[in-house]
């Protein structure tokens, strides 16, 4: 908060700890509570619970990320993730998994910036290989995949904001949908799979998904519009 000077300054003072903290408490406005981490774990926390089904087990796994509500009711109200629980009936992972959600609920109760997560979980391969989602999506491992959960969640509350392709690439995007909409119906009225983006594209570095295909002797994206000519 700027605050305007108009007379001349005859002597100044350095305002302690405590006399700060009065000053500011004289302040009007709601306290704003951020996190840190002497904040203490409320007695009921709401949360949502995803469900992972991947080849590389029969079992699903189901994440449920918890989160805290600062400043409730306010201008100033912020949803935060505060703990993550991963459960499944399959004990092969149960070790990584317990070690995983304890670290991963450590960060998010540190606070700040916890988007860089997404990054690091979804950077990590099984030496085994990954496999592709419904879609068309490659994941490379099962800690990969729980990145995206996370990404999605963060994106859910508000904390990464999708900026996604410019009005130009959606525009180009759409044309190039449309001529193979009809090649797809074709294709499933002759009995053949009909998948969301057409058969023989290429795996796209940028979004892990098999939509890169050849349009005006460039590879392009139909998912996120990423293009090898710029």
């Amino acid at each position: 908060m700027a605050v305007k000077i108009d007379k001349k300054i005859v002597k100044y003072s350095v305002v302690k700890d405590d006399a700060g903290k009065a000053a500011e408490a004289q302040r009007p406005g709601a306290e704003v509570v951020q996190m840190h981490e002497r904040l203490e774990r409320p007695e009921v926390l709401e949360g949502v619970t995803y469900k992972i089904k991947t080849p590389l087990s029969e079992h699903a796994l189901y994440v449920t990320i918890n989160d805290i509500v600062l400043n409730p009711g306010t201008e100033h109200e912020l949803r935060r993730p505060f703990e993550i629980f991963i459960n499944s009936k399959n004990m092969d992972h149960f070790q990584w998994i317990v070690a995983l959600t304890r670290i991963i609920s450590a960060v998010f109760r540190k606070g700040g910036d916890v988007t860089f997560l997404v990054e690091e979980l979804r950077s990590v391969f099984d030496p085994r290989g990954g496999y592709f989602k419904k879609g068309g999506r490659y994941m490379p491992s099962l800690v990969a995949e729980i990145g995206d959960v996370i990404e999605h969640h963060l994106r859910t509350i508000g904390l990464i904001r999708d900026e996604g392709p410019d009005e130009h690439q959606r525009r180009l995007i759409e044309e190039k949908r449309a001529e193979y909409e009809a090649r797809r119906k074709q294709a499933a009225a002759e009995g053949g799979a009909e998948g969301d983006y057409p058969e023989g594209a290429q795996l796209c570095a940028k979004c892990n998904t098999k939509a890169m295909i050849q349009m005006d002797n460039c590879l392009t994206c139909l998912n996120c519009g990423e293009s090898k000519c710029g």
